[in-house]
């Protein structure tokens, strides 16, 4: 058999996929239905979810569910949710994150914004990632969970409430992997570039900064995710963070933000 052939197992894996209306997770997601997984796809948007799920290869496998991941509530109803359409979640992608806004700089950033950015990026990512490790310990199965980082966990972004809780993130991710190892459950973080998907609008001039000479596509990611995520290829991977972002964390482009 071919290192690539049958990346999951099919009948035992059961992916969930948080941030998956749209960008990176609908990406990601979509590619895990592709391989035959049946799989979860989050996201607070009703709308894009149908749209998601609607696009997958194979709508059967295919699973939508909304709700806010700022509010534990919700978290756990997903989880009860989760364990009722799939049985035991073997895989957990958290991409979910708040939008972000270029005025939202460290002296206008309020209360509410920073605080709903923590509690969707590290807030829901430690609840659900430990949950989903307690029913794997339990069940005495191994596992693999993938969180979206950031360049910007290492360089500031003018978003003091995006980095830091991406910079939460990282350490969480190798906090995950060092403790959890010892069940065979790996935890590994991919971290993209500048990729025009989602909440982020690109300007095409920041092209001109990267290597490669052009923007990411949330497609970039997949396969990359997709192969963190298999034991069959990744099985000795955990606690790495994996950059997809052209060869643009060669270089810090942002300029100090305009203060009114």
């Amino acid at each position: 058999m071919a290192i690539f052939d049958q990346a999951f197992e099919r009948k035992r894996d059961a992916p969930v996929v948080t941030g998956a209306g749209n960008g990176i997770g609908r990406a990601i997601a979509l590619a895990l239905v592709a391989e035959g997984v049946r799989t979860l796809f989050v996201d607070i948007n009703e709308e894009r979810l149908r749209a998601a799920t609607a696009a997958a290869a194979d709508p059967a496998l295919a699973f939508a569910w909304s709700g806010d991941l700022a509010e534990r509530s919700e978290c756990d109803r997903l989880l009860d949710d989760a364990r009722r359409q799939l049985g035991l979640v073997t895989l957990f992608v958290h991409s979910a994150s708040p939008p972000r806004r270029e005025q939202d700089h460290l002296l206008a950033v309020s209360d509410g914004t920073w605080e709903r950015m923590r509690a969707v990026n590290l807030d829901a990512g430690f609840h659900l990632g430990r949950e989903i490790a307690k029913s794997l310990i339990a069940a005495k199965a191994s596992g693999s969970m993938l969180y979206l980082t950031s360049l910007h966990a290492h360089t500031p972004r003018n978003l003091p409430h995006y980095s830091s809780s991406k910079a939460a993130m990282d350490i969480l991710v190798k906090e995950f992997a060092r403790t959890l190892g010892r069940y065979a459950i790996r935890v590994n973080a991919l971290v993209p570039g500048a990729i025009a998907a989602g909440g982020f609008v690109a300007d095409p001039a920041l092209a001109r900064h990267i290597p490669l000479g052009r923007l990411g596509q949330a497609d970039d990611l997949a396969p990359m995710a997709l192969a963190l995520l298999s034991n069959r290829i990744a099985g000795y991977v955990s606690g790495a963070s994996i950059v997809v972002d052209g060869g643009l964390a060669l270089t810090n482009w942002f300029d100090p933000p305009q203060l009114d």
